[in-house]
């Protein structure tokens, strides 16, 4: 009877204790895809990312274990544009049918962003940076991140039509709390409309289009070219016509350039966060945004007390 009665005891515990269905496991290419999948999937799914968190997805080089990584995987969600053209080699190595393009598991999450920047050419320029289709920092307008929830929930209802209400809701839940958010930071950004800065690279677009800031040069001649003394007398004379606010710049470029430059204009330099973990407290996407929303209005507010 004892033995009986644990067996029973045994089984209810299990029960409880194993989930009643198996996560679906999605890589991303990098860690904003990855935290707007998870903010979506929820419990549903098991989300990675390829691109480490602070390095230049636009010079990454795919790593053995990121082969594993796809040929386990269930879906897979690109930035798309070339950005990440290193990955379609990934994928056709790995022999994952599900995440090759058109694959029911397969999420190019730049399909329906209103796109700045459209070119007709190459998707991959001489240095290896992915400006070719159109620039493809789209991500970084918090307004871009409803339309690309909205093609990962598609993705995810398709792969795990169970858990629909669950994906919906929690896409519903996040795009609900991202609206209320970008209110705020534009509130926050506001008194500075139409403030002047020059950027590294070409990486603000979309972020400057949002928050109404002007980006009247780059310390970049070209994407992944170092700027020469000459690129630098233009761009610091130009800066000084145009009355720069600020010098933003990215994570994982050297700084020299930029620094001098802000020297140079007796501006801030603004180091901001290009992705989910790139910098101290931008563990999500939505950290990301207000981490450099906060970047930048305390550089204007120190600049005009």
């Amino acid at each position: 009877m004892r033995a009986a009665l644990f067996g029973v005891a045994l089984v209810a515990m299990l029960s409880i204790a194993t989930p009643s269905h198996a996560a679906l496991r999605v890589v991303a290419t990098t860690t904003d895809l990855a935290s707007l999948t998870a903010e979506v999937g929820g419990d549903v799914v098991v989300v990675d990312s390829i691109v480490p968190p602070g390095v230049d997805p636009e010079a990454f080089e795919p790593r053995p274990a990121d082969l594993e990584k796809l040929r386990n995987a269930g879906a897979l969600v690109r930035v798309g544009l070339g950005y990440d053209f290193w990955v379609d080699a990934l994928v056709a190595r790995a022999g994952n049918k599900r995440l090759m393009r058109g694959g029911d598991g397969d999420v190019d999450a730049s399909l329906g962003v209103p796109l700045l920047e459209i070119r007709g050419r190459g998707v991959v320029n001489q240095a290896g940076h992915a400006h070719g289709h159109a620039n493809p920092h789209y991500w970084l307008d918090p307004e871009n991140a409803i339309i690309m929830t909205a093609g990962i929930a598609e993705m995810l209802v398709r792969r795990a039509p169970e858990h629909r209400e669950r994906i919906v809701a929690n896409r519903e839940r996040f795009v609900g709390k991202l609206r209320a958010q970008l209110a705020r930071w534009t509130d926050a950004l506001a008194p500075h409309a139409g403030s002047k800065v020059i950027a590294y690279h070409n990486t603000w677009p979309y972020f400057a289009r949002r928050f109404r800031l002007d980006i009247v040069d780059f310390i970049e001649p070209k994407a992944g070219v170092a700027p020469s003394p000459a690129h630098l007398a233009r761009v610091i004379s130009k800066g000084r016509s145009k009355q720069v606010k600020a010098i933003l710049h990215e994570p994982y470029e050297p700084e020299n350039a930029s620094r001098f430059v802000a020297q140079k204009l007796g501006v801030p330099l603004v180091k901001l966060a290009t992705s989910v973990r790139s910098m101290p407290e931008t563990a999500d996407y939505s950290a990301l945004i207000d981490y450099n929303v906060t970047a930048i209005a305390r550089a204007f507010a120190a600049r005009n007390p």
